[in-house]
């Protein structure tokens, strides 16, 4: 039989690096645009609110990881803490969700690496982008932190280049910040939730990490730290550089507030920051894949960890094709609205169960889940129908199991 149990290779600045490659690239170059359509001027502010949920968020997770340090995150936590069908939801909610995520991140390397390229050829590269990145994930964990220190570090340079750029060129006009009527930042701080929920890599990856009671709750702070100055420092420039209406009509608006010159360089660190993102995102939906498959939630042939790279192997190989068929076939907005939905419900979960741990985080952790449910019921129609759907369907397959059980 197979091994099941994952090795501890990866250290704290990994594990950082790995929280960083997972936001950076989802944030900057896929969800500022659709944020600033919903909220306008109001972006930072839907920036901030974004922040503070996921702050509570982190922090609710970092104690919980700690506390049980194994593969699998919120359905960990949630299994323990509260039983076993919360466990259930919350894997469910991120394996669905992050699984939107990596075929919107698949979506966006296309769309910068070949902007007018059509199909089939547009869905051919999207399945080739999958299949590269699946074999790195497949090669050991450790060549998949090496690559995301990498590409990380490739993409803050083209950030710091174009953040010069921007800074001094012409200001487009239009308030700075202003709140506008509706629901319109509401829906924009739950779009932008989708660039921090990457911190949840970090949790999932617990079985990986060394020391995870120190390591965890030190790197998921710091990343999402990193990230925050990342974003609200591009996030001004871009108003300021383009106003609001200009920043929310582009489809690429970091490389429209650049020089023309610059415009190429930042296409190809927007492509390289969306490797990085899928590349860490593969890796925390095949754990969740492979916890779940343990305990019977998911086909148990997937629970097999490879006798010599040390990888769920299996599970990388189903996600990846899974990623492949969505990313040839849906929308990435639509694949933003339904992630950001589903992880928003896989963090509820994760403040519930932090709540039931004593001490001075319990306001933390209220906070945090009243923010999901808000933020969740604040986006699209369409995003919030499709989440619903897919956490019944999900709720479903569960009774299911229970009654032939």
């Amino acid at each position: 039989m197979p091994p099941t149990s994952l090795t501890r290779r990866l250290g704290l600045a990994d594990a950082v690096f790995l929280g960083l490659g997972s936001m950076i690239g989802a944030g900057v170059f896929a969800a500022f645009a659709p944020a600033a359509r919903a909220a306008g001027a109001g972006l930072l502010i839907a920036l901030v609110l974004a922040a503070v949920v996921a702050y509570c968020n982190a922090t609710s997770s970092a104690r919980l990881a700690a506390i049980y340090p194994q593969s699998g995150g919120t359905y960990v936590y949630g299994r323990e803490r509260l039983g076993e069908f919360w466990g259930y939801l919350a894997g469910w909610g991120f394996v669905t969700g992050k699984t939107a995520s990596c075929a919107a991140m698949t979506l966006t390397v296309v769309a910068y690496a070949a902007p007018g390229l059509g199909q089939p050829w547009r869905s051919l590269l999207a399945v080739a982008v999958v299949a590269a990145l699946t074999a790195v994930n497949y090669f050991g964990v450790h060549r998949s932190a090496l690559a995301t220190r990498v590409i990380v570090s490739c993409t803050l340079l083209v950030l710091l280049v174009s953040g010069v750029a921007m800074a001094a060129g012409p200001a487009g006009g239009g308030p700075l910040v202003a709140w506008p009527g509706g629901g319109g930042v509401l829906e924009a701080a739950g779009l932008l939730f989708f660039a921090f929920a990457g911190y949840a890599r970090l949790a999932t990856l617990g079985e990986e990490v060394r020391d995870p009671a120190r390591t965890i709750p030190r790197a998921i702070p710091l990343a999402l730290g990193i990230t925050l100055v990342v974003y609200a420092a591009l996030a001004v420039l871009l108003l300021v550089r383009l106003g609001p209406a200009a920043l929310a009509a582009s489809p690429d608006p970091i490389a429209a507030a650049v020089p023309g010159w610059l415009a190429p360089v930042v296409r190809v660190g927007a492509a390289v920051a969306a490797l990085g993102s899928l590349l860490a995102l593969i890796l925390g939906v095949s754990r969740t894949t492979l916890a779940m498959s343990r305990d019977g939630h998911l086909p148990r042939f997937l629970a097999a960890v490879h006798p010599r790279y040390q990888v769920p192997h299996r599970a990388e190989l189903a996600v990846g094709v899974v990623v492949a068929v969505l990313a040839a076939s849906i929308d990435l907005r639509a694949a933003i609205g339904f992630s950001s939905f589903a992880v928003l419900t896989y963090y509820a979960v994760a403040n519930a169960a932090a709540f039931t741990l004593s001490g001075k985080a319990r306001p933390i952790a209220v906070l945090g889940l009243a923010g999901c449910v808000v933020l969740a019921f604040s986006l699209p129609l369409p995003s919030v129908l499709a989440g619903c759907g897919a956490l019944l369907l999900g709720g479903l397959a569960y009774g299911v199991r229970r009654i032939r059980r």
